[in-house]
């Protein structure tokens, strides 16, 4: 009889191979005695939980075990708390060497892991905007020791984004809250620290020039049932239609990595960010992707519903509700597209951009700037004579927007100078006689859509150290 099929002794389910990691981290992988037998094992084992199948390595011609064997529980938070309390002890009294065990390496893990290992007991999970961090530590202390509970925030604003890490003391203690907790909260383990792209400040605003931004955090999540509690979360099923948002989730057949998921999305112009996490109840490939505004997320949806990476594996997009009104967001992404078509026709056309600069025969004027954007209010220019203190470099996407409506946007700051557009090129400058006002319309601009034209605001170089750059022989 086929071995991955077969009843392990004394009884029991035996899982197939292509369940072995069903579910992650369920298997255990020990280093004991060669005269150890599967008896002893299923004897100590067993008070831990359900035993789905015990394997003691041996040698292929002499059948003599290689002192390493393996056993499957039926829960991850079974095996983990096998290893936390066995790691170390004897098996029986006449042994005198202690046994090893560790959390078996699995086709998403690159080896064993052992109780310290961080991948193990740092969760990560969704939650209201509203929640705090003593909110998230009230609710997870239940099922363990915590450590640290965070919750990621936008850099620029400091609002919650709805996701939160939780680490626990134990791996036990992980496990036993992703089993446990409200499907809500949509639980899976975290990636470990050193593997996330991290960036100060410094770096951060450097990268800008770059043309690439600092990620955050990210997160995956899978659709589960939702209750009334995670309002900002619920799809409202009952309407027979699907929730729209900037915010995707991408589930396929076979495991992605990062880059290989912001390679994808990355074909829709407007991304903010990507996350890949593993799921701990399956081996397939979870993400969530976010877009800066809500059109982008849509044609990102229909267009890659369905795309074939890898060839043959067809992945699956969805909406995912961040809590924002549906319709508020399509009449943002409408008079976003109008303005984008408008300002495109505008860019294009001397003529029409002479007509709406002086106002035509009827004195009309240019259409108010559209965005979701909280801007000040308007404020004087400063003195052309005035010094300048501080200059911005901005980067438009996929036009320049009209002279006038970029000097109504950016004298919002206060201390304004000049701004001004290169020729022929999708870039400008703005000069500021205050580098708080510079620093500040930095901070509100950056990556944000106005009149369907996505901006990149930054620091430019001084003059001099324009000026001592080695010129292009190309």
């Amino acid at each position: 009889m086929d071995e991955a099929g077969s009843c392990a002794s004394g009884g029991g389910f035996r899982p197939g191979v292509d369940n072995l990691d069903e579910p992650p981290n369920s298997r255990i992988f020990l280093v004991i005695s060669k005269y150890t037998p599967e008896s002893v094992l299923r004897e100590r084992f067993s008070p831990f939980g359900e035993i789905q199948d015990i394997w003691v390595v041996r040698d292929k011609h002499t059948k003599e075990s290689k002192g390493i064997a393996f056993v499957k529980f039926a829960r991850s938070s079974q095996a983990c708390r096998a290893m936390e309390e066995m790691h170390g002890q004897c098996l029986s009294p006449n042994d005198t060497k202690p046994i090893k065990v560790f959390i078996a390496q699995s086709r998403s893990s690159g080896s064993h892991r052992d109780v310290e290992d961080e991948e193990l007991t740092r969760i990560f999970v969704m939650i209201p905007k509203s929640y705090t961090e003593e909110d998230l530590r009230e609710k997870f202390k239940v099922y363990g020791d915590i450590e640290y509970c965070s919750i990621i925030k936008n850099k620029v604003t400091g609002e919650s984004k709805g996701l939160g890490y939780v680490r626990y003391l134990k791996p036990s203690q992980a496990a036993q809250a992703i089993e446990n907790c409200d499907r809500s909260f949509r639980a899976i383990l975290a990636e470990p620290k050193n593997k996330a792209s991290e960036f100060s400040e410094q770096d951060y605003y450097s990268n800008m020039r770059q043309e690439t931004l600092g990620h955050e955090p990210r997160v995956n999540m899978f659709p589960f049932e939702q209750q009334s509690e995670f309002s900002s979360f619920d799809k409202n099923d009952s309407r027979g239609q699907e929730a729209i948002s900037k915010r995707l989730s991408v589930v396929s057949r076979v495991p992605f990595t990062e880059e290989q998921l912001f390679s994808i999305f990355d074909i829709v112009p407007g991304l903010e960010y990507c996350e890949v996490q593993r799921d701990p109840y399956s081996n397939y490939g979870h993400g969530v992707v976010q877009y800066f505004n809500v059109a982008s997320a849509i044609y990102a949806k229909y267009k890659l519903h369905g795309f074939q990476y890898p060839p043959g594996n067809r992945i699956g997009v969805s909406f995912v509700d961040d809590g924002n009104n549906a319709a508020d967001l399509l009449r943002k992404m409408a008079t976003q597209m109008v303005a984008a078509q408008l300002a495109s026709m505008v860019w294009n056309n001397t003529n029409q951009q002479q007509f709406l600069q002086f106002g035509g025969n009827s004195g009309s004027q240019l259409p108010q700037i559209q965005t979701d954007v909280v801007l000040p209010s308007c404020k004087k220019k400063a003195p052309p004579e005035t010094p300048v203190k501080e200059r911005l470099f901005i980067v438009f996407n996929p036009h320049p927007l009209p002279l006038d409506v970029l000097e109504d946007i950016f004298c919002r700051f206060g201390n304004l100078i000049e701004v001004y557009l290169v020729s022929g090129k999708n870039v400008g400058y703005a000069k500021y006689a205050d580098r708080i006002s510079a620093n500040d319309a930095i901070t509100t601009l950056h990556g944000k859509i106005l009149n369907g034209v996505r901006l990149k605001v930054m620091l430019a170089d001084s003059p001099r150290e324009e000026s001592n750059k080695r010129q292009r022989t190309y």
